[in-house]
C-alpha cells in the first residue's frame, strides 16, 4: 500500500482502503471515474493505473492547493485525467463540460488530508496555531472565526451538539461568546479550556472543530444534494464507493442507497459498512474512524 502515497508540502498523505475501494468499484480500463474529493490524488493515482486509451478520470476538489499537488502527483495528459476546482455535487455541471453522459464509477472520500490537517494557515486542527479559517474553498464564503461571531449562543451551541455531538454544547457556546476576542485557533481553544473539564479535553477540542468545520463548509447540505442526483449519472453497472469518517456522513449514505434499493435502481454491495484492517488503523490515524459503503447501479 506503500506505493500509492501521495506528497504534500513536506506531508505524507496515506490514502484510506485502497484495496477495499478497488474492488468495489472494480475498475474498468476504459471507463469513465469520478473522483469527487480527489485531494492530493491518492485514490486517483492506482485507479489511473488500471485504465488504458479511452479510459478517464473526472477530479474535482473544493480545495485549490490540493489540486495544485494533485496535479504535481499525477503528471498525466489531459486525455486521461481532468481536473475541476468545483464542489462535487455539481457532478452534472461537470459532465456536461466534459462532453459526458454519465461515469462508469464514482468515489468520494469525505474526509481531511494531511496536507489540511496539516496546514499551518487554514485553522482545521487544533493543534496547530493561526486565522480560524476551515474553508476548504478559500476564495468563497467566510470562515470559521466569522461564523462564530455573527451566530447567536443558542445557534452555535445547536451547531456543537448536532455537528459535533458534544454534550458541553451550551456550556462551550456561552464561554465562546464571552471571550473578547475570537479570530484564531488559540482563542477557540482557551474559550473551550475555560469551561471543559481536563480529562479527554482532547476529544472535547475535536469535536467542536469538527462541527464548526462541517458548517463553514456545508458538508452535510452538499451531501444530501449529491445523493439526490448521483444515480442519474451512473452508467447502468456503473459503482458508487463513498468513504464517510461521521456518523451523520454515514448515516445519510446509508439512508439514500436503501431508498434506491428499495426503488430498484441500485443494489448495496456492502450489508455493512467497511472498516479499515487493524494493520491500517496502527498506521494511518485517518483510518480509525472510516467507513466505506459501495452500491451498483442496476442493469
Amino acid at each position: 500500500m506503500n506505493q500509492y502515497l501521495a506528497r504534500d508540502s513536506g506531508l505524507t498523505h496515506i490514502p484510506v482502503m485502497i484495496a477495499e475501494v478497488l474492488s468495489y468499484l472494480a475498475i474498468k480500463p476504459d471507463g469513465i471515474y469520478l473522483d469527487g474529493t480527489i485531494g492530493p490524488g491518492g485514490h486517483a493515482t492506482p485507479i489511473l493505473k488500471e485504465l488504458i486509451d479511452g479510459g478517464k478520470i473526472v477530479g474535482i476538489d473544493r480545495d485549490e492547493e490540493a489540486l495544485d499537488i494533485c496535479k504535481q502527483n499525477l503528471k498525466t495528459s489531459s486525455s486521461i485525467l481532468s481536473l475541476y476546482h468545483n464542489s462535487y455535487n455539481n457532478l452534472d455541471k461537470i459532465l456536461a463540460a466534459e462532453g459526458l453522459s454519465a461515469f462508469n464509477g464514482v468515489l468520494l472520500d469525505l474526509g481531511l488530508s494531511s496536507l489540511q490537517l496539516g496546514s499551518k494557515n487554514r485553522g482545521f486542527s487544533y493543534r496547530s496555531e493561526g486565522s480560524l479559517d476551515m474553508r476548504y474553498d478559500q476564495s468563497s464564503g467566510s470562515g470559521a472565526g466569522k461564523l462564530i461571531n455573527q451566530t447567536d449562543q443558542d445557534s452555535l451551541a445547536q451547531i456543537f451538539k448536532e455537528y459535533g455531538e458534544e454534550r458541553l454544547a451550551s456550556r462551550i457556546a456561552k464561554s465562546i461568546k464571552e471571550m473578547t476576542t475570537m479570530n484564531t485557533i488559540a482563542d477557540l481553544r482557551e474559550a473551550i479550556r475555560r469551561c471543559t473539564p481536563p480529562n479527554h479535553r482532547d476529544r472535547t477540542f475535536a469535536r467542536i472543530f469538527q462541527a464548526l468545520r462541517i458548517a463553514v463548509n456545508q458538508e452535510l447540505s452538499i451531501l444530501q444534494k449529491f445523493l439526490v442526483k448521483f444515480i442519474d449519472f451512473l452508467r447502468p453497472g456503473g459503482r458508487i464507493v463513498i468513504i464517510s469518517y461521521h456518523s451523520l456522513e454515514d448515516r445519510l449514505v446509508k439512508h439514500s442507497f436503501k431508498e434506491l434499493a428499495s426503488g430498484g435502481t441500485l443494489d448495496i454491495l456492502t450489508k455493512r459498512p467497511i472498516t479499515a484492517t487493524e494493520k491500517e488503523r496502527k498506521k494511518n490515524r485517518r483510518a480509525r474512524s472510516a467507513k466505506l459503503r459501495a452500491a451498483v447501479k442496476v442493469t
